[in-house]
């Protein structure tokens, strides 16, 4: 389960992740103050790491895992 910030138990960072509608993809925390986008999934995910070294100043804080959860729509004719 994810923490705040200011917690040192941070042990998970959710991401939600979307294609962005100009190319690529975006990445936006759930709880915490994060958001980084990239051109491909590989950048994306180096991304996603730098911006949370960037965000918990101590390495401590920081979460063990991080949680990628790509939502993809698609709109059906009916």
């Amino acid at each position: 389960m994810s923490t705040h910030a200011g917690d040192a138990n941070v042990t998970e960072i959710v991401f939600l992740v979307e294609e962005a509608s100009e190319g690529g993809y975006t990445a936006r925390a759930l709880g915490e103050s994060i958001f980084t986008q990239a051109e491909t999934w590989d950048e994306l995910e180096e991304a996603v790491r730098d911006a949370v070294r960037c965000h918990f100043d101590r390495e401590e804080d920081r979460p063990r895992l991080l949680r990628l959860h790509y939502v993809r729509d698609k709109v059906l004719a009916v």
